[in-house]
């Protein structure tokens, strides 16, 4: 049940409150001391606090009130609190506000306004609560896969992230080709180590080879291996990267650029486990296993003539998608610390830089603007500046996280706010400044 704790050495105010919050189907408790508050919110779930803001007849400074936020806020740093205050106190409440309070509500209170503000704050608090479980069980989730298999140093804290690994583990055990999509840069090599490492050839070598970056007449002999004077420049025999492989994991990065020869002849190696070197009739065999990846629709180019559809079916026994950063964004900031090394820290103001951009080159290009950043920073925090990134594109709605509020939801936080930027914010789970920035990008006004 929604738990509000009042904290007030007035028996008619709690009385007051009490009444008000049990008529709205909310449970009072009531404390008449700070430290009888305390020792409730330690014992009990509360979702919302309202404090006084004086304890004793003799002053009226209001310095129990800052102590005894000052200590609800260290040992429960997302409670709400709201601050019951006489006039007296109200430049100190609003000093408290600053620095954390929820809100805070003038004596004599108006019930409606008072009622209105506890509802939003519980609603907040439920949300919170809700995202703080999401995480511990995502934290959860990974650690257990930390625990059970070889990730090989991946860092990742995205959920969809986390399938994608999990998947891999999982078929890593049968001995059957797998084949990685996802977009350049992503991390598709990545994810094929750690296929190897958890299948039962993880002894054995892991080789790779980018179809792409080799010419066409060249991948045959790369794969297959060549015979002397089997092409022009070809002084003497060379092993293929099938032979190197043998007793481990082959991973061909970029096949769909293999050429249609190429295809032919890898399609009867995934067959027979056999093939002959360019220039040589001897038949030559290898037990490998094959992970393929590519950032190519595969089946557009079936349909084209330039990629065998028994091919594609051959490789694709099982398919791992590892998505763009922009569709994991949880990984953005982990990911940035990783590559940090130590070597700078990140200015609040870069980490939501980071956070808002698209990253059309996924992890790669967020690594080189690390490394850049790295190179220009002195003796400074990280600042947006260094990080060299493009103005967020408005016109491409593509990227948006999902989790990302739209446009009607930030004008309903507001409007349920009554334009208080910060518990709008709070109730987004965005930032002050992440808030702004979307107002600016939706043309929102206060």
């Amino acid at each position: 049940m929604r738990t509000v704790l009042i904290i007030d050495d007035n028996p008619a105010v709690g009385e007051a409150l009490s009444l008000l919050l049990s008529l709205h189907d909310i449970r009072p408790l009531i404390a008449s001391s700070q430290g009888e508050g305390l020792a409730v919110l330690a014992r009990d779930r509360v979702d919302v606090v309202i404090q006084d803001m004086n304890f004793s007849a003799d002053t009226t400074s209001g310095e129990e009130g800052v102590a005894l936020f000052r200590s609800i806020r260290e040992q429960h740093p997302d409670l709400p609190v709201i601050l019951l205050t006489a006039w007296t106190h109200l430049e100190t409440a609003v000093e408290l506000v600053k620095a954390g309070a929820a809100d805070y509500v003038a004596k004599p209170w108006d019930d409606s306004k008072l009622l209105t503000t506890v509802e939003n704050l519980l609603e907040l608090s439920e949300s919170t609560r809700e995202v703080t479980r999401t995480r511990h069980e995502r934290r959860r989730h990974q650690e257990q896969l930390v625990g059970r298999y070889d990730l090989d140093g991946m860092v990742f804290a995205a959920e969809a992230t986390a399938r994608t690994v999990e998947l891999a583990c999982q078929v890593a055990r049968s001995d059957v080709p797998v084949l990685v999509t996802g977009p350049n840069g992503a991390g598709k090599e990545r994810i094929a180590r750690i296929v190897h490492l958890n299948s039962p050839v993880r002894d054995g070598p892991f080789v790779a080879v980018n179809c792409g970056a080799l010419p066409g007449e060249l991948i045959e002999a790369e794969l297959f291996g060549a015979d002397a004077g089997a092409y022009t420049g070809a002084n003497k025999a060379r092993e293929g990267r099938f032979e190197l492989a043998d007793g481990g994991t082959l991973f061909l990065d970029e096949i769909g650029n293999l050429p249609l020869s190429g295809q032919v002849k890898l399609l009867r190696v995934l067959e027979t486990g056999q093939f002959e070197r360019l220039g040589s009739g001897r038949t030559r065999s290898a037990r490998v296993r094959v992970v393929s990846a590519t950032n190519a629709d595969l089946k557009t180019m079936i349909a084209e003539g330039s990629f065998r559809e028994d091919l594609y079916y051959r490789l694709n026994v099982i398919e791992v998608n590892l998505p763009p950063l922009n569709e994991r964004s949880d990984d953005i900031l982990p990911l940035a610390e990783h590559f940090l090394g130590g070597r700078a820290e990140l200015s609040d103001e870069a980490r939501e830089a980071l956070s808002l951009h698209s990253w059309p080159g996924n992890v790669r290009e967020l690594k080189n603007a690390i490394d850049r950043a790295c190179l220009l920073v002195r003796d400074e925090a990280i600042q947006p500046r260094h990080l060299n990134l493009p103005e967020l594109d408005d016109a491409a709605p593509t990227w948006r996280n999902l989790d990302e509020p739209s446009s009607d939801a930030v004008k309903q936080a507001l409007d349920r706010h009554a334009g208080v930027i910060s518990r709008a914010a709070q109730a987004l789970g965005l930032s002050r400044q992440a808030l702004y920035r979307r107002m600016q990008r939706y043309g929102i006004e206060t």
